[in-house]
């Protein structure tokens, strides 16, 4: 839709909106002491680097995971290193009524949650037509439905009190279509996500951020397979996978204060592989 020169110079009641009180010191800005973040996917890979980065930065954490009850050893760890309340929740992401009942228990064991990381996720690499119904229907469940189980009950904690934070964990294989691996279903799969978040930001604008991350391959489980490695390491212009430390502080900066001018954007990083 075109916009006249008068049309712009309408005045909007109640903007500009005030600026937030943001540290003016940048160090100051990434400490995330006093604030609670959920990570789901937490036990391992991204996740638990996430969780990791949150309570080292003095952020209370809650660490979802699944099936790997490594989370648990883990949140207490994270608790006496950094003197922080870190607790892990045993949660399906696929279950609605799972994902509702555990945020409220969140909220009752912080008090509050501040920041919401939707980081679980799956990949079963085939090919369409090698690709049962039932695996895709899995990946939906926990890539697509997860993720919007997850925003709708968070939303509701973040609209009741006015503020919050939500972080989706997309890929980099919802900038392109030739990944080294057969997996439409994935792909598309985080295509509704980031698109997804980018609307989230506009629909919360009144009370929450909501922004995107998109890793490439890390050496993590669901890193790049034997089978394509090579490839990621050819197509990667830093010639290699990264490593979790390496995005701990991106999620953190779009966590902290650093980054309260921000909202509906897509980080990516890939090491370079998207470039053309």
């Amino acid at each position: 839709m075109s916009m006249s020169h008068s049309d712009c110079a309408v005045e909007r009641t109640g903007f500009p909106r005030p600026f937030p009180d943001t540290p003016s010191n940048v160090l100051e800005q990434f400490k995330m002491a006093g604030k609670t973040i959920v990570v789901t996917g937490a036990a391992d890979g991204i996740g638990y680097a996430v969780a990791e980065a949150m309570a080292e930065a003095g952020g209370d954490v809650a660490l979802w995971y699944n099936s790997n009850e490594a989370a648990i050893a883990k949140a207490e760890d994270l608790a006496k290193e950094h003197r922080v309340k870190a607790v892990a929740y045993k949660v399906d992401v696929s279950d609605p009524e799972a994902v509702q009942a555990t945020i409220s228990t969140v909220v009752k064991d912080f008090g509050k949650i501040d920041v919401f990381v939707v980081n679980a996720g799956m990949a079963i690499s085939k090919p369409l037509l090698a690709q049962t119904l039932p695996e895709y229907k899995k990946q939906l469940s926990v890539n697509v439905d997860g993720i919007v189980y997850c925003a709708k009950y968070a939303g509701e904690v973040f609209s009741s009190q006015r503020s919050g934070n939500l972080i989706i964990t997309s890929s980099m294989s919802a900038h392109i279509v030739n990944v080294p691996t057969d997996q439409p279903i994935y792909n598309g799969t985080k295509a509704f996500v980031t698109h997804f978040g980018k609307s989230l930001a506009r629909e919360w604008r009144d009370f929450a951020r909501v922004n995107i991350v998109s890793p490439g391959f890390f050496d993590t489980k669901m890193g790049a397979s034997p089978e394509t490695v090579q490839e990621a390491y050819r197509m990667a212009v830093l010639g290699r996978q990264g490593h979790t430390r390496e995005i701990k502080g991106v999620y953190l900066y779009l966590a902290s204060e650093a980054s309260s001018y921000m909202t509906g954007s897509d980080v990516l990083i890939d090491g370079g592989y998207v470039l053309p």
